[in-house]
């Protein structure tokens, strides 16, 4: 189940409009219909934790490892180290989609891409042109 069907699911568990559900957690209703139709995902660790109080569900139930990832990737290195990470998860996905790997290692290899990224981020950082620098830090 994606986070927009986890999201959908649990507001109409509650009984909760897409509109009560904006007004209860502070996110726009037009993000809350993008969240659920699976066009946007949360650029903060806080819109989880809101939407995961508002619909009394745990938190880690909507967050998995990419969405960490992706905002580890935003608090570290901007909007393009999240569009950066965003890319790549969607890249791996389209790796393992249909793949013959055991769910082991397949999680093995998502770390070490994980890994593999950061180092490369950090090596890179001083070739990043000057305009781009004061977003990341």
């Amino acid at each position: 189940m994606t986070f927009g069907e986890k999201v959908r699911a649990a507001r109409k568990e509650r009984g909760l409009s897409q509109k009560e559900l904006a007004a209860r957690t502070g996110i726009a209703v037009r993000t809350i219909i993008n969240y659920e139709s699976g066009s946007r995902m949360p650029k903060s660790k806080d819109s989880y934790v809101r939407l995961a109080e508002v619909l009394d569900i745990d938190l880690s139930s909507l967050m998995d490892e990419n969405a960490e990832f992706t905002i580890q990737a935003s608090e570290k290195y901007g909007s393009r180290g999240r569009r950066q990470a965003e890319k790549l998860v969607k890249d791996v996905e389209a790796l393992y989609a249909g793949g013959e790997l055991e769910e082991r290692d397949m999680d093995a290899m998502m770390r070490a891409l994980q890994d593999a990224y950061w180092r490369a981020k950090e090596i890179n950082r001083k070739f990043v042109p000057k305009k781009y620098r004061e977003e990341e830090e």
